[in-house]
């Protein structure tokens, strides 16, 4: 009876121990995954609102995304992103994003790689009289800049 107990003691402390979780998720809750997330809802809320100012301030000032292709034209930097967005924005209308965050990988470099389930409903008038659609897994990588996570590249 006594091992019983010290056994079913022992468990407790130990189950006691183990990681906490965001609720709903299985990404280890701490302050920088917090913060991760957030600079993802933000990402997410500023494609909705075709907001290009809202998501260059998240980006990295080393920000370059190739956009899924191998032509160095259509890539994307913190440099170009003032120009193009707004280009990109204004062709699309009520855009709806739901990103459905999987994993979330801290490095202890100060990197940070998020793998996500994008999809996308928008409407491209000038383009197509149906709505669009759009859905893949992504990655996203951010790195830690100043205390603040920033989009190094997947957007």
């Amino acid at each position: 009876m006594i091992v019983r107990s010290l056994l079913v003691c022992a468990l407790l402390v130990l189950s006691a121990c183990g990681p906490h979780f965001i609720p709903g998720t299985q990404i280890a809750d701490t302050r920088d995954s917090r913060a991760i997330l957030d600079v993802m809802e933000r990402y997410r809320s500023a494609v909705e609102a075709r907001d290009a100012k809202a998501i260059q301030a998240l980006v990295s000032k080393s920000f370059r995304d190739n956009a899924g292709t191998e032509d160095p034209a259509d890539d994307l930097t913190a440099e170009n992103l003032g120009r193009v967005l707004p280009q990109m924005f204004a062709r699309m209308d009520a855009p709806q994003v739901n990103l459905e965050i999987r994993r979330v990988d801290i490095k202890p470099d100060g990197m940070a790689q998020v793998i996500y389930y994008w999809s996308t409903n928008w409407r491209a008038p000038s383009l197509l009289d149906k709505t669009q659609r759009d859905s893949e897994l992504e990655q996203m990588v951010l790195q830690k800049e100043d205390g603040d996570w920033r989009i190094v590249t997947g957007i």
